[in-house]
């Protein structure tokens, strides 16, 4: 648990059912704390998760909390009548002030929700009926909020997809070299600097905003433990207004290649292609019905452009003397930023083919 707070005196402050009696740290996410908190009354155990919100990544809790009391509260009008709603969307736990998050002595946020048995998150793919679920998931849960109504979210990470400020960062970095590694970098450099031409590709192509999730790893899934169907979208923080793509193109990235992000074996970097026909398949199966031709057009692209943008960043970060993103060796982000620019070596290598896989089912 956490040396800086209180946990089980946290818990408290929310309306659990019974008296709090275990709590552990759950999950393994790098952002925020997480706690599986157990309560009892009269015999009957109840599960919930508890969440500190790292307030050094999102500058604005109360506009993280904002947004996601908005869409749960939209998810749960979309499922009425579903006799699994309680498992197919989060459910906030309000604190016993009744406001949906709680603000500590301290000043910080905490949240919690109802627990989803019998389902869990994975950290990889390991088939393409893993990868289609996800991406059916992603996609419904898109389709869900496509009629979500005014006021437009907050943008809880600002820019955080602007792939052309994120490229003229880099060129900052590039420029000031502040930590000498320029020459360490030579051949990244001149790779993304070849690549420039796409980094507008998909704003100046106008396509419509949409309330998004803009972190679609395969790990925010929760997959069903009986029957293996993805059941909920979880890690809410960065729903946002976006482009849908966005969405799509981050699983391309984290699910269709086997290697870690920061692997150093570049052998074993690749996009897979039938993982990535699952994942359009089981995208396009859900989402396909609201999104427009432009956005279909654009969708096997999305992929090459959102692990180029993730590449850069990490790029820039290895330039910048490891400022942002947490390290654990000596190069750490150029070892990611190398796999980034891998994958995309592969992806051009299919393009085409991917375009045309795309046309077939859309």
């Amino acid at each position: 648990m956490s040396q800086f707070h209180d946990v089980g005196a946290v818990a408290r402050q929310f309306q659990f059912k019974g008296e709090v009696f275990a709590f552990t740290p759950h999950g393994n996410g790098h952002i925020n704390d997480t706690y599986l908190v157990t309560c009892a009354a009269n015999g009957v155990l109840s599960r919930y998760i508890l969440q500190h919100i790292n307030r050094k990544v999102f500058l604005n809790p109360a506009a993280v909390m904002q947004n996601i009391e908005r869409v749960t509260a939209h998810l749960a009008e979309q499922l009425v009548g579903n006799p699994d709603a309680a498992r197919r969307a989060l459910t906030l736990i309000p604190a016993r002030d009744g406001c949906n998050w709680y603000v500590d002595a301290e000043g910080e946020t905490w949240r919690a929700y109802q627990f989803i048995e019998n389902a869990r998150t994975y950290e990889a793919a390991t088939s393409a009926q893993q990868a289609y679920q996800a991406a059916r998931a992603f996609g419904y849960f898109q389709q869900q909020l496509a009629g979500f109504p005014p006021p437009r979210l907050h943008d809880t990470i600002p820019d955080f997809h602007h792939t052309p400020r994120r490229f003229m960062a880099l060129e900052r970095a590039i420029a000031a070299d502040a930590v000498g590694r320029a020459a360490l970098a030579r051949h990244e450099i001149e790779f993304a600097l070849s690549h420039k031409p796409i980094v507008s590709v998909l704003l100046d192509a106008n396509l419509p905003e949409r309330v998004t999730h803009n972190d679609t790893k395969f790990n925010n899934v929760l997959l069903d433990d009986a029957t293996g169907e993805a059941i909920c979208i979880v890690d809410l923080d960065t729903v946002m207004p976006g482009l849908a793509l966005y969405d799509f193109g981050d699983m391309v990235r984290t699910t269709t290649s086997p290697a870690e992000e920061d692997e150093r074996d570049l052998s074993k970097v690749t996009m897979q292609f039938p993982l990535f026909e699952a994942l359009v398949r089981g995208y396009l199966e859900s989402a396909g019905a609201f999104l427009t031709a432009e956005e279909k057009r654009y969708i096997a692209f999305s992929g090459k452009l959102i692990t180029f943008e993730t590449g850069i960043r990490f790029l820039a970060d290895f330039l910048a003397g490891d400022t942002y993103f947490k390290v654990h060796r000596e190069g750490h982000n150029l070892d990611r930023c190398r796999t980034q620019f891998k994958l995309i070596e592969s992806i051009e290598l299919q393009e085409e083919a991917m375009n045309r896989i795309v046309a077939s089912i859309g």
